[in-house]
């Protein structure tokens, strides 16, 4: 860490934010019945800089908090959040809707946060390096 002119420890991190042309993936969900788009946008290295949740009910609170989670979730992974570290915070988060899902991989969701959580893990999981012991 770099120190300030005031001998203070500089602790801003950097943004690595996307280039503005990106490779994405977009994968469609249903969890009881609510429809939706999820979005990945991904660096060069094909890891996921941000998310997109579309859903079918535009204007609802429901559509207006996803696009909340997504942009603050986005940001968090550009400025060096792990993807496995957003996954153990978010993933079991329980509220409506829940429910079966059309996705076999995941076939019940306890929220929309859960069900993105678990669809990260599930296609961009890393697995952690062996621990030396």
């Amino acid at each position: 860490m770099d120190e300030t002119p005031t001998g203070k420890p500089d602790m801003l991190a950097t943004r690595h934010v996307l280039p503005p042309t990106r490779k994405s993936i977009t994968h469609k969900f249903t969890i009881d019945g609510h429809e939706g788009y999820l979005t990945v946008g991904l660096h060069d290295d094909g890891s996921p800089g941000e998310l997109f949740i579309k859903m079918s009910k535009d204007g609802s609170t429901m559509s207006g908090m996803c696009q909340a989670f997504c942009r603050a979730f986005s940001i968090a992974l550009q400025y060096g959040l792990t993807l496995e570290d957003a996954v153990a915070r978010f993933k079991g988060m329980r509220f409506e809707p829940m429910g079966q899902t059309t996705n076999p991989e995941i076939p019940e969701a306890l929220s929309i946060i859960d069900y993105v959580a678990r669809f990260l893990e599930l296609n961009f999981h890393a697995p952690r390096p062996p621990r030396p012991y």
